[in-house]
């Protein structure tokens, strides 16, 4: 299985979003601080194209995972920490359910062998698996600097 560039790229949007949390000193009408950052920057630092990033941040925003901010300090932040946000949920916002198979969805019936099939009733062990899988990894994970890779 393979995400989809969207998908991917929509990873690669958060963690840059993630990266700019808590680099200001911004505060919020809750108290709390907050960093905002621009789709221009976040296209900018991530070498995405700005249409693609502002339809990854609509989707994302949809989803409940991004927050614009408007105003003079105005711009975007994640709508919750970093470590509450999970990869499962950024696929998921721009990818829709995780199925490594169409016909788990409800109302899909574009298989041939729907009828016959001795696989079908296992799917959703399977996706629940690999979605699980995908949950377990929080967005924080991809912020901070990853290990050094030993040299063979």
């Amino acid at each position: 299985m393979r995400l989809s560039s969207m998908a991917d790229y929509a990873v690669v949007t958060m963690s840059a979003a993630a990266r700019h949390c808590g680099s200001t000193s911004l505060v919020d009408a809750d108290g709390r601080k907050r960093a905002r950052v621009s789709s221009a920057q976040l296209a900018d630092e991530t070498g995405l194209p700005v249409p693609t990033v502002q339809k990854l941040v609509s989707m994302l925003s949809a989803a409940g995972l991004l927050r614009s901010v408007r105003g003079a300090h105005g711009g975007l932040q994640l709508a919750r920490p970093a470590a509450a946000i999970s990869i499962a949920d950024i696929v998921e916002a721009v990818e829709g359910p995780i199925a490594l198979t169409a016909c788990v969805d409800h109302g899909k019936q574009d298989c041939a062998l729907e009828c016959s099939c001795s696989a079908r009733p296992h799917w959703s062990a399977v996706n629940a698996a690999m979605r699980g899988a995908l949950a377990d990894v929080p967005l924080s994970r991809f912020v901070a600097q990853p290990p050094k890779e030993a040299v063979l």
